[in-house]
């Protein structure tokens, strides 16, 4: 018999509060499900616990790479029917991949929830992984880097700044991976990738919509209880980043017309308490228009044509991309040397309360948004479960953010925004290098 535990989270005192049930198979599967029959759609979603930093680091771009092979098919989902079947039912489906995870997920009239869950059983259970498949979603991949990376102004920003920032840790190669370790990889590594990391035990299914529970439970326990769990170990890299106390600066030549600054500060964990005053701070320095660099770089001293930012919240510690790219006539220096201005002053003077307030308005509508739709509701809860190891994360959340303080904000830009660990990269046009 099968084994369940089940926890029933009931409506709590906050006004926008989300609703889950949950449970474990015997076989490792976590399940989330989450009733909303406001409207006749239900959103499935598989998160499997691999990303770019479980690769071997001579076979990077694994795990990206499967977020586009595990759409070839399976054993009884003909090769190229897997997106038909879906979009034949009038559903959606997509997937994608980070540093720390691989996410699938489909949208569906919610009568066809039991045809997601067999086309995710199907995926986790017995995918086609055959030289066909593999060798059609390796020219997927080489284009797909070719339109993102190398054919895109300021294209590799990530990858760039990522092997630099991280000198042990397996985050100092980007998702995306290298093409010339997917050349050299056997069918048999990829089979043996998949064999080891999309495994129930290694997988959070989450429904989210128009369901009914006991319904719902009985067709996930049909078409996911049988699936074998793997009884070896989940990878899970036990590195350490060593603190840096020295800047790392560099250029790189790029197909551009106008010069780019890239600041990178390292993060703490994506758990970490300070997670929250940092996220908090990069919005305020960089997150849209009314935000501190644009009003001072880009509207007032006009400087800058934009500055934007990557920040990349990371299970094991990530990092702040800030970039800036620079108005005809000013140089890649004298830019930097603005931000940095910027950056000393939230330093020293700290956010205003005028400015902390409109932040915490910007936060909170933010995180409104995030479970605005069925989508978000599903991403967030299983992340909450994951990252946090609390699927209730997702109503605690918005309480972390009102427990920041100015002085939280003035505190993180002093500890984590330091000029002795940062890197900075200057992208120039490849004019400027036959001119040195």
């Amino acid at each position: 018999m099968m084994l369940m535990v089940v926890v029933i989270v009931l409506p709590g005192i906050a006004q926008n509060d989300i609703d889950f049930k949950e449970f474990t198979l015997d076989n490792g599967l976590h399940v989330i499900m989450h009733k909303d029959n406001t409207t006749p759609i239900v959103v499935t979603s598989v998160l499997y616990h691999v990303g770019s930093k479980n690769e071997n680091p001579d076979r990077t771009g694994f795990a990206h790479f499967f977020e586009h092979l595990l759409f070839e098919g399976s054993e009884n989902i003909g090769r190229g029917e897997y997106m038909k079947k879906i979009q034949s039912e009038g559903g959606t489906l997509n997937a994608y991949t980070s540093n720390d995870i691989t996410y699938y997920y489909e949208t569906l009239p919610s009568n066809k929830l039991e045809l997601a869950l067999y086309m995710e059983s199907e995926r986790m259970l017995h995918a086609k992984i055959d030289q066909v498949g593999v060798d059609t979603q390796r020219e997927v991949v080489k284009e797909e880097k070719r339109q993102r990376y190398d054919n895109q102004p300021y294209g590799t920003i990530l990858p760039e700044t990522l092997k630099r920032a991280y000198v042990k840790h397996p985050y100092h190669w980007a998702p995306i991976g290298s093409l010339e370790h997917l050349n050299a990889a056997s069918l048999e590594e990829f089979m043996q990738f998949y064999n080891d990391f999309y495994v129930p035990n290694n997988a959070t299914l989450t429904i989210a919509g128009d369901i009914d529970y006991e319904q719902a439970e009985d067709w996930v326990k049909k078409y996911f209880s049988e699936i074998p769990k793997s009884n070896e170990d989940i990878y899970r890299p036990d590195v350490s980043e060593p603190k840096k106390t020295a800047e790392t600066r560099d250029i790189i030549y790029d197909d551009i017309q106008i010069p780019a600054v890239i600041q990178a500060y390292n993060l703490p964990a994506k758990n970490d308490p300070d997670s929250y005053a940092m996220d908090m701070l990069s919005t305020y320095l960089t997150g849209g228009n009314s935000s501190l660099m644009t009003k001072e770089l880009v509207d007032k001293q006009q400087k800058a044509l934009a500055v934007a930012a990557i920040p990349l919240d990371l299970e094991d510690g990530g990092i702040f991309i800030m970039y800036g790219i620079t108005n005809m006539g000013i140089k890649a220096e004298d830019l930097e040397s603005e931000i940095d201005v910027l950056i000393k002053q939230v330093q020293d003077q700290g956010v205003s309360e005028r400015d902390f307030e409109k932040l915490q308005n910007i936060i909170e509508n933010d995180l409104v948004s995030k479970n605005a739709t069925l989508a978000g509701i599903a991403q967030n809860l299983s992340q909450s479960h994951v990252f946090y190891g609390d699927t209730d994360h997702i109503n605690e959340e918005l309480e972390k953010y009102r427990e920041v303080s100015r002085e939280d904000l003035q505190r993180v830009a002093q500890k984590y925004l330091t000029l002795d660990g940062r890197v900075v990269l200057y992208y120039l046009p490849k004019s400027e290098q036959a001119q040195e």
